[in-house]
């Protein structure tokens, strides 16, 4: 399975990679924390070896010793697997959900850090995110100048106008999520040509396709708020680098238009699967806009930091998206973040991990409902916005995935087809 081709291959490279990225960092270490910063790297670097050799090895896996304010709900959620597997051992690398080890990794990761002070705020992934938005540059340019240029007549677009351009960038938050380090091992994965020219040649590839829904429902709210109510969207990001940026102009449209009156973004509190947007990074995003000479960058930069200043832009991160936990138990395991997301209109949440969790990144029917994999989660109508790179998806038309299938195999887990897949909360 994918899954395990994960597990073997690309998370242990991972991992070599986030070794090697602490030894050419141990300089910059000595020079801000002298010999402590050294020892720091030291001990930092001999947890993360001895985690690849559990790993490859498929040692059972072991309670988190760090201090962190998430061991006991890991710990917890460790001894959940143990009665799962019911006598047939300890749960092992091998021997367990894959999300649920590939989630442990990252933690691990983390707990390395945690347990390395002085170097413990250090993000083993943050010169790939940097990079990823560096080499991207072209596509940057091109989509904030596209957006700039929407802006100065989006007063004077009719109804048909607007949702043509909603889903114009709706699709390029879509296909903006290709762009993730994860998946490449860390690889090479920016952006290089504006994605706007090809939105026509790629529909086809969108299997699951409910943007008639968004608008419908962005439309209604708009057309019943009062002068007391807010039409409230949550994006739950993916990947920094160049799928934020596409994230963050979908915001400002959504606002400049007024199909919604604020955006809440929730992002990682801990650096994760790579290439996942910490608050950190979503703050670095913005400052580099605002400090790019190209004019209309910038001005992206400048008005986004102001929505961030005048509060109809708000970053959150609630501690649950690190946990190896489906969506379907966040009711009980966070039942503060499940009540804030229930004050929202729409909730559009981003990318393959996040449509793992909603659906439990179990082996469906590729025709099973939606609504019915969400396993009772719906706080509020969502829409999951996916290129397809893990073995799980549901809500097709029947007979439509095996006849991909049939031509090709790798369809699920190449990143080239896409669902934008909507569910109306009961």
């Amino acid at each position: 399975s994918f899954a395990y081709v994960t597990i073997k291959d690309r998370l242990p490279q991972i991992l070599t990679k986030v070794i090697d990225t602490l030894h050419r960092h141990k300089n910059e270490f000595f020079e801000e924390h002298g010999e402590k910063g050294v020892e720091a790297e030291k001990r930092a670097i001999s947890f993360l070896s001895k985690l690849r050799n559990e790993l490859q090895t498929d040692k059972p896996v072991t309670p988190l010793e760090d201090e962190l304010a998430d061991a006991a709900l890991w710990n917890q959620y460790l001894d959940y697997q143990r009665n799962l597997s019911s006598g047939s051992g300890e749960p092992s690398w091998f021997q367990s959900p894959w999300l649920y080890v590939e989630c442990y990794m990252y933690r691990r990761i983390q707990s390395a850090l945690a347990q390395s002070p002085p170097i413990d705020s250090f993000d083993v992934f943050k010169e790939g995110k940097a990079q990823n938005f560096f080499e991207s540059q072209q596509a940057i340019i091109a989509l904030c100048t596209y957006f700039q240029e929407l802006l100065k007549n989006i007063k004077d677009l009719d109804e048909k106008q607007l949702k043509g351009e909603l889903f114009n960038l709706l699709q390029v938050a879509l296909w903006g999520n290709k762009c993730d380090l994860s998946f490449s091992a860390g690889e090479d994965s920016s952006q290089k040509f504006s994605p706007l020219e090809s939105l026509q040649d790629l529909l086809p590839y969108i299997l699951v396709n409910d943007m008639e829904k968004l608008w419908s429902l962005l439309i209604d709210a708009k057309k019943r708020t009062t002068d007391k109510s807010v039409v409230r969207v949550d994006i739950i990001l993916d990947n920094a680098g160049f799928e934020l940026v596409t994230d963050l102009v979908l915001a400002d449209f959504l606002l400049s238009s007024k199909l919604a009156d604020e955006i809440h973004f929730h992002g990682k509190s801990i650096p994760w699967y790579v290439s996942d947007t910490t608050k950190h990074d979503f703050n670095w995003t913005i400052k580099q806009l605002q400090a790019a000479n190209h004019m209309w960058m910038s001005r992206c930069g400048i008005n986004w930091e102001g929505n961030l200043k005048k509060g109809v832009w708000v970053f959150h991160d609630n501690m649950f998206w690190t946990l190896p936990h489906e969506f379907s138990s966040m009711a009980k395991v966070a039942p503060d973040l499940y009540a804030d997301l229930q004050k929202s209109n729409l909730l559009l949440f981003k990318g393959d991990l996040n449509y793992r969790k909603l659906t439990g990144d179990r082996k469906w029917e590729y025709s099973v409902p939606f609504y019915q994999a969400l396993n009772k989660f719906h706080p509020a109508p969502l829409c999951s916005l996916r290129t397809l790179k893990s073995d799980t998806q549901v809500g097709l038309k029947p007979g439509q995935g095996e006849q991909i299938q049939a031509s090709e195999p790798e369809w699920m887990i190449s990143g080239k087809y896409a669902i934008v897949q909507f569910d109306a909360a009961v």
